[in-house]
């Protein structure tokens, strides 16, 4: 391992490890979002409320919390590829089960399972991400891992609408299953095995180092503060889109998830080639006001063409996602290598369980009215443009406590020793 806490790896080795830990994050980022397109068919099938329905969207985030939380205490004792396979084999299993529920209660319990491994799984991908990428290209590294989301959106999400479409809400998760188990055989062959499990483990010891580390407890803060813009509102997309604006469940719904996947696509290299080039919080800054300006828009949409709500959903996406390449990479330069497992373990569970209260909380702000159309969606566009505020301010306060997470590095040199002595204050 480098000083800078990374395992020297060849281009084409390197290449490998990006795309499998893509691939695995693509099928966990795809588990969550596909029961949001879902939304209004699983209502219809079960005959629950948009309330009910957020409670399903919201296990998966408050079950991955509480496994995240317990992984912190372990998670630095095994090797990182160990780790990962075994809780993606309980994440496919997990994710099977979903297509058998019988019925809501059932599917909330799968849903349970799924996130309590899913969660974990996907903080090992972000964890060896910092294990095999020096903080000089980590920007561009996080943008292909972070790439999972409009991947998801271009071809998981719209296969999944149709198949749904066809074949009943099962079809999806099936799906879903069966590219983890493609995916669980191709990453036991690609990832490399990396030796980073902790000589003299202390679980109590370790958590207590995690949680007193001043620099820690900010990028927790701004990780939390991340994903709760995007939970009030996602949840209620898809059906806005059907129930508001009008759109075709089957047909022109799926094509506004093309589009701004594909959007989302051709925008997430460049953000990532800017995040190693130009100052992180700068960047943070102008893709959250960017994201502001659209959701205060998108809340209000009422019928429209397919083609303008494609537009919005595009617009939406790009910021959307955006954000999180320069804000994850300033999470995982705030992290030491010894400490890293345990971190993005519990940093996951901040952002799981953010993440499922935000998905609660917008259950009570949306209801129906006797026509079908949501109601009270337009109020939670502000909820949403606040957490984009809080999230920008929690980014300031951790470039404030170390610069180094933010600023481009121009080599692979790890930060200033005076920095993190500073940041244990």
């Amino acid at each position: 391992m480098s000083l800078s806490g990374h395992h020297a790896l060849t281009p084409a080795r390197e290449r490998a490890t990006l795309l499998t830990l893509g691939a695995v994050q693509f099928t966990h980022i795809l588990d969550f979002m596909i029961m949001m397109p879902l939304g209004a068919q699983l209502m219809r099938v079960f005959q629950i409320t948009p309330a009910q329905f957020t409670q399903l969207v919201a296990c998966y985030g408050l079950a991955a919390a509480v496994s995240g939380f317990l992984g912190g205490f372990f998670m630095d004792r095994f090797d990182r590829k160990r780790a990962l396979l075994v809780l993606y084999a309980g994440f496919g299993v997990s994710t099977f089960a979903c297509g058998l529920a019988p019925t809501h209660h059932w599917l909330m319990i799968a849903r349970l399972a799924a996130g309590a491994f899913g969660g974990l799984a996907g903080s090992m991908v972000s964890a060896m991400v910092g294990d095999v990428i020096p903080p000089a290209r980590r920007g561009r590294a996080m943008s292909v891992v972070m790439s999972a989301f409009p991947v998801a959106s271009v071809l998981g999400v719209p296969v999944g609408l149709v198949l749904a479409g066809k074949t009943g809400w099962h079809a999806p998760f099936f799906m879903l299953g069966a590219c983890a188990g493609l995916n669980l055989l191709i990453a036991s062959i690609a990832l490399p095995h990396l030796p980073t499990a902790v000589v003299d483990h202390d679980p109590r010891r370790q958590m207590k180092e995690i949680l007193s580390h001043s620099v820690h407890r900010r990028a927790f803060a701004l990780g939390g503060m991340l994903v709760m813009a995007g939970g009030v509102l996602i949840p209620f997309i898809a059906p806005s889109f059907v129930a508001n604006v009008g759109l075709n469940e089957e047909t022109q719904l799926p094509i506004a998830y093309v589009v701004g996947g594909l959007a989302t696509m051709i925008s997430m290299p460049l953000i990532g080639w800017l995040s190693d080039r130009m100052d992180r919080l700068w960047l943070f800054i102008w893709l959250s006001a960017l994201g502001s300006l659209v959701v205060l828009g998108l809340v209000r949409l009422g019928p429209s063409s397919v083609g303008f709500a494609a537009m919005m959903m595009a617009c939406f996406m790009v910021p959307m996602s955006g954000r999180f390449a320069p804000a994850m990479t300033m999470v995982t330069n705030a992290v030491e290598a010894r400490y890293r497992g345990g971190f993005m373990s519990l940093n996951a569970a901040l952002q799981q369980a953010a993440s499922g209260l935000a998905n609660v909380a917008a259950g009570l702000f949306v209801t129906t009215d006797a026509a079908g159309h949501l109601v009270g969606y337009p109020r939670l566009g502000y909820v949403s443009v606040g957490f984009f505020f809080l999230a920008v301010l929690c980014a300031a306060e951790l470039r404030r406590a170390a610069p180094h997470v933010a600023t481009p590095a121009k080599t692979d040199a790890p930060a200033p020793a005076h920095v993190e002595a500073e940041a244990l204050v």
